[in-house]
C-alpha cells in the first residue's frame, strides 16, 4: 500500500476517526485505526465496538491495500508535521512508514483481518433525514437521559419515526425533555429506536447541517452514513417507559418569564443549595416569583424575579441543576412553566418560538421541608 496526502487532509480524517477509539481495551487491534485505500483516496475507520465511525478523504494512491496503525501515536506525529505532503507506504511485514520533507516515522501495525468488521444494517430500507434536523433533535433532548447504570435503558435516547414526523425524548426519572419534527418524507416503516447519547454525539459532531443523511437499522445496530462519512451505534434493548403518561394535560397554574433573568436568579441561588439535593423553594403569585435556599450548615439566600403569572398562589421545590439545565437548552428569551400542585410534575417550554418543532421539558418537584 502507497498514497500520498496533504498533512491537512490527514489531520480531517483522523479528527473524525479518533473519538471512536477507546482509551482502554484488552485488544490490541481496537487502539488502532484501518487504513484503507479507495478508488478517491483512503478510508479510516475505528471502532471500540459499540461505537464504529469510518470516512473517506482525498488521497493519490499508487497501489492499493489496508493495514491498521496506532490511531493515538497517529494523530500525534500528524499533529507535528510540517505543512507538506505526507507520503506513507505498508509493506506485507506489517511495517508503515510516512515521510514529510525530510521527517520520517516508522511504526508497526495490525494486519486488516484482525480489525472487527463493522455491523451489517440495510439501507435498501432507509430513512432520509437532514443532519441540520437530527441535530436539533438531539441537541435538546440528549442531556436529559440518565447517566446511572441502575437503568439501562434510560441511559439512551427514544428515538421515534413516523411517517410525517419524528420525535426524541430522554428522561432520568426526574427530568425529561420531549422534541417532535415534521418529516417531509419517510422512506422506511416506523421505528422505536433507542440510541445512546455517546453516539448522537458523533452524529452531531461529524456531519454538515446541510448534509442529508441516510439512516437504516440491523438486528441491534443503526447505520447513519453520507457521501463521505458512516457512522454505526449498538441500539439498547428494551421497551422504553410510556413518557406520555408522566406529561401533565392539566396544569392551570402558568407562569412566563424571561429566560435569561430566570436563569441567572437560579444560579445564584444554587450557590447556597445543598450539594446532595440542590433544593430551592420558588413561591409565585401575581406578577412575582420569589426564590429561598436555607441549608443548615451552610446558610440561606433570597430573590425576586418579576413574571407573568395566572393562577392561585404556589411554593414548589425543584432541583436547581435540573431547571438549569432545562433552561440552557430553551431556544427562546422567554419560557412558560406550568404547575398543578406542590407534589406534581411541572412544564417548561419555549415562548414564541416559530420554529415548527415542539418542544416540551417536564422537571419532577422536590419536597418542601421546613
Amino acid at each position: 500500500m502507497r498514497f500520498t496526502i496533504t498533512r491537512e487532509k490527514l489531520q480531517e480524517g483522523l479528527s473524525a476517526v479518533t473519538a471512536s477509539i477507546p482509551a482502554k481495551t484488552t485488544l490490541p487491534v481496537l487502539a488502532n485505526l484501518l487504513v484503507e485505500t479507495t478508488e478517491r483516496g483512503i478510508r479510516l475507520s475505528g471502532t471500540d465496538l459499540d461505537i464504529a465511525v469510518s470516512t473517506e478523504v482525498i488521497a493519490d494512491v499508487d497501489s492499493q491495500g489496508a493495514i491498521t496503525i496506532p490511531a493515538k501515536k497517529l494523530a500525534e506525529i500528524a499533529r507535528e508535521l510540517p505543512s507538506a505532503p505526507v507520503r506513507v507506504s505498508a509493506t506485507g511485514e506489517q511495517r508503515v512508514t510516512l515521510e514529510c520533507g525530510k521527517t520520517r516515522f516508522r511504526l508497526l501495525g495490525l494486519p486488516k483481518d484482525e480489525f472487527p468488521s463493522f455491523p451489517s444494517v440495510r439501507f435498501s430500507e432507509s430513512w432520509r433525514v437532514r443532519s441540520g434536523d437530527l441535530q436539533k433533535l438531539i441537541s435538546h433532548t440528549a442531556f436529559a437521559a440518565s447517566t446511572e447504570e441502575s437503568r439501562p435503558i434510560l441511559n439512551g435516547v427514544l428515538w421515534e419515526m413516523r411517517p410525517g414526523h419524528m420525535r426524541m425524548v430522554a428522561t432520568n426519572g426526574h427530568r425529561l425533555a420531549k422534541i417532535e419534527l415534521p418529516l417531509e418524507s419517510v422512506g422506511a416503516p416506523s421505528a422505536d429506536l433507542i440510541v445512546p447519547p455517546k453516539a448522537l454525539e458523533q452524529i452531531r459532531r461529524l456531519f454538515a447541517a446541510e448534509e442529508d443523511l441516510e439512516i437504516a437499522r440491523g438486528d441491534n445496530h443503526l447505520g447513519f452514513r453520507s457521501p463521505f462519512t458512516a457512522v454505526f451505534t449498538r441500539l439498547i434493548e428494551g421497551p422504553y417507559p410510556n413518557y406520555e403518561q408522566v406529561i401533565p394535560r392539566d396544569n392551570e397554574r402558568v407562569a412566563v418569564a424571561d429566560r435569561n433573568a430566570l436563569f441567572q436568579a437560579l444560579k445564584r441561588m444554587s450557590i447556597i443549595a445543598s450539594d446532595q439535593t440542590h433544593r430551592i423553594r420558588l413561591a409565585f403569585n401575581a406578577g412575582m416569583v420569589k426564590f429561598s435556599v436555607q441549608t443548615p450548615d451552610l446558610g440561606e439566600a433570597q430573590d425576586e424575579l418579576s413574571v407573568s403569572y395566572e393562577g392561585d398562589p404556589l411554593e414548589i421545590g425543584f432541583n436547581a441543576s435540573y431547571l438549569l439545565e432545562i433552561l440552557r437548552y430553551m431556544p427562546t428569551d422567554e419560557v412558560r412553566m406550568t404547575f398543578k400542585a406542590p407534589e406534581r410534575a411541572a412544564t417548561v417550554e419555549p415562548m414564541g418560538w416559530s420554529d415548527p418543532a415542539k418542544y416540551l421539558c417536564l422537571v419532577m418537584p422536590l419536597r418542601l421541608v421546613d
